[in-house]
């Protein structure tokens, strides 16, 4: 039932992960948005997930996983009720923010209790539950393109009334307490302290912001290159998510003969070369094998490293899971700004501004290196 329970919160993270993305394309119609300002968006929602995922770590580690499970949760709902009533720019900026907060909360809660229960087998434990991840953020755009015909209200709601379904689950399925070492003030400095920490984080920054941004700029960009809303909205489901969740199914019995960390080294080569590709071509065919390519990259990278922090933090580990996948949020809000202020006012300029992804994917495989260097 804990398997079920953590799969289900990543399934509705998947979909929420994928939400801004899918819904972007008419978000800016009805609010006539640049992709600056799609930018800002995208870096509130990165702002509610980077608090979130701060202040969450020692409140598990004191009160166990299901308080934020149940949390996250309540946010989402909340949030996705209200989107579709929103009145302009203003408000959807607060309400991206409180669904990233719902979502920075309810993923670390998530991913920790898998890191506890599977502790003997953390990378294959881990990568087996975040395959639901991908398969959520394949239904989302999937839905929105071919059954709600781009209807991103009905979106809006389905996934919010799937997050309610999820909640009343969550707090009915019985979940250990505290670990017993939950998180003390002052032995935080020699446990957070470490290099090793700050390392993996500067990795997660990186990535984040490339697995995300093609979550939230995918479809636009497609779309800026002339392909039409439903295609693009496919390749997005049926090549980046598809991808995904392929790859975190494919990994599964290598992790047990393959050191984790090589599976993230040889993952963030093949992004750097996937996605550079992916974002050149503007023909259809080409870019839903690119992009499906990309996705089966960086299908393994999340899991696994967090299975290295388990590993490598056995004393407060939610709260050390907590802070590297804060430097990740970071990393997203940064990408965004970054990727907005290139593209200016001009979508199309998003196929320049998106090699941000390919460029931060070369720079992760140096920190692999170094990281299976200090895990030495």
């Amino acid at each position: 039932m804990l398997i079920l329970a953590a799969i289900l919160a990543i399934f509705v993270y998947g979909m929420i992960a994928a939400m801004l993305g899918t819904i972007l394309p008419e978000l800016s119609e009805r609010f006539h948005l640049s992709p600056s300002q799609n930018g800002t968006i995208a870096s509130a929602q990165a702002l509610g997930l980077i608090l979130a995922s701060l202040g969450v770590g020692p409140l598990l580690d004191n009160e166990g996983n299901k308080l934020g499970m149940v949390l996250g949760l309540v946010f989402i709902s909340i949030a996705l009720f209200a989107l579709p009533r929103s009145p302009g720019f203003r408000t959807i900026l607060l309400l991206l923010f409180l669904l990233g907060v719902g979502g920075g909360t309810l993923v670390t809660a998530a991913n920790s209790l898998v890191s506890d229960v599977g502790a003997a087998h953390r990378a294959t434990a881990l990568n087996l539950v975040n395959l639901f991840f991908g398969l959520g953020g394949l239904a989302t755009p999937f839905i929105a393109a071919n059954l709600f015909k781009r209807n991103w209200v009905r979106l809006c709601y389905t996934v919010a009334f799937l997050a309610v379904t999820t909640l009343a689950i969550e707090m009915l399925t019985q979940m250990p307490g505290p670990t017993g070492t939950g998180f003390i003030l002052a032995d935080a400095g020699p446990v957070l302290g470490r290099p090793l920490l700050f390392l993996i984080g500067l990795f997660l920054f990186l990535y984040i912001g490339c697995e995300v941004g093609m979550w939230n700029w995918l479809v636009r960009h497609l779309i800026a290159q002339g392909i039409p809303e439903s295609r693009a909205l496919n390749i997005l489901s049926l090549g980046f998510a598809l991808g995904l969740l392929i790859g975190r199914a494919g990994i599964l019995p290598i992790l047990s003969h393959v050191p984790a960390i090589t599976v993230t080294l040889i993952g963030s080569v093949a992004m750097a070369v996937t996605t550079f590709l992916a974002l050149r071509t503007n023909k259809p065919a080409a870019a839903a094998v690119l992009v499906f390519l990309s996705g089966i990259s960086m299908a393994p990278v999340f899991p696994t490293t967090i299975a290295i922090v388990g590993d490598a933090f056995p004393r407060m580990t939610s709260s050390a899971i907590g802070f590297v996948i804060t430097c990740g949020w970071t990393g997203l809000a940064v990408s965004s700004r970054i990727i907005g202020a290139i593209a200016g006012g001009d979508p199309r300029r998003l196929k320049k501004a998106l090699l941000v992804i390919p460029a931060s994917a070369v720079l992760m495989v140096g920190l692999d290196l170094a990281i299976r260097s200090a895990l030495r």
